[in-house]
This record gives C-alpha cells, sequence and structure tokens, in this order.
C-alpha cells in the first residue's frame, strides 16, 4: 500500500503559501521522497485567502486531484479561520498549525485533530524584518510532523533565496522549529 501525507497550506495573498508549499516539495525531494505542490486560486489579489498543496510519499505519486482530505493543515493567518473552515476534510487525528499568539485551546475547531500553534509573525519580524511567515511555519511544521528533515528544508530554503536572504529564512527556520520541538 502506498501511504501518501496531503498538506493543505491557507494564507492570504502575498504571504507565500505557494512558495511554502514548493519549498516544503522541494525538501522532501531532497530527503529523497516523491511530492507535488500546487496551488488554487480564487481571485487573484493581495490578500485574498489562498490554498496550497502539497502531497508527499516514499513511492511514485500518481494521483493528480486537488486534496480534499489532507493529513496537516498549516494556517499561515489565523483571520482565516473566521473566513475559511480549515479543518475541511482533515483526516481524524490530523494536525493544524496555526500562526497565532493564542494557545491551542482557545479556537473552537470542534473535530478530532490535534491543534499547534506558533507565534511564527514575531519569529519572522525579529529575523527577517517582515511579517512574511511562511518559512517560519516550515520549521514548525518540520518540528511537529518529522516529514522533512530540518537540514533538507534549509538547502531548499538557501537553493530558492539569494544568499542573505537565504541565510535569514535558515535562522528563522531553526528557531521556529526549535522553539516547536521545546513545547512538544
Amino acid at each position: 500500500m502506498i501511504l501518501i501525507k496531503e498538506i493543505r497550506f491557507h494564507g492570504r495573498g502575498g504571504q507565500g503559501a505557494v512558495t511554502a508549499a514548493d519549498i516544503l516539495a522541494v525538501a522532501s525531494f531532497k530527503d529523497g521522497k516523491f511530492c507535488q505542490a500546487f496551488p488554487v486560486f480564487g481571485t487573484e489579489r493581495r490578500g485574498a485567502p489562498v490554498a496550497a498543496f502539497v502531497r508527499i510519499s516514499d513511492s511514485f505519486i500518481r494521483i493528480r486531484s486537488q486534496i480534499y482530505s489532507p493529513d496537516y493543515v498549516v494556517v499561515q493567518d489565523s483571520s482565516l479561520i473566521d473566513v475559511i473552515d480549515v479543518a475541511d476534510g482533515l483526516v481524524p487525528g490530523g494536525i493544524i498549525l496555526i500562526n497565532t499568539e493564542k494557545n491551542a485551546e482557545e479556537f473552537n475547531i470542534k473535530k478530532n485533530v490535534e491543534i499547534y500553534t506558533m507565534n511564527a509573525t514575531k519569529i519572522a519580524i525579529d529575523n527577517l524584518g517582515v511579517p512574511i511567515v511562511n518559512t517560519t511555519m516550515l520549521g514548525g511544521f518540520a518540528a511537529i510532523t518529522n516529514l522533512v528533515t530540518l537540514k533538507s528544508l534549509k538547502d531548499a530554503i538557501i537553493k530558492r533565496f539569494p544568499n542573505k536572504l537565504a541565510m535569514k529564512n535558515v535562522k528563522a527556520i531553526e528557531i521556529a522549529y526549535n522553539t516547536v520541538v521545546d513545547n512538544l
């Protein structure tokens, strides 16, 4: 049986959800896995809700449809929870990672899922100088799921961004990863 892990990212236009999905796919490829990454757009404008998807498997992936029942959901902007059912289709026992200052218990998501929170905005501002949390969220995601290694994630970042920006993102990923590991 082929085991495929599916991830859905929720963000707003301009927050880098599509880039995060691409980087996660590259990192999983660097770990020797098969992967797919693709976005879904509604109205293509800054600030509009955006979703991006990733599939990761140890075997060739033949399915080519949108992801309807993800194992993991990454929410880059917690205000989307009031607009979108981010847990829609999430498998029982699935995991949601939310960028927020709040604790997981403060979210009223009534499904059999695990909720993790992290203040990726603060980490991003402190390390990147801007509140773009896509790469920072990937550090937390890697710590929670062990779906990709921290090394492959850093390598994917270095490949994606220019040198100075890459190093800032690598630092943000490391801080996010360690912050989540310390709280698990």
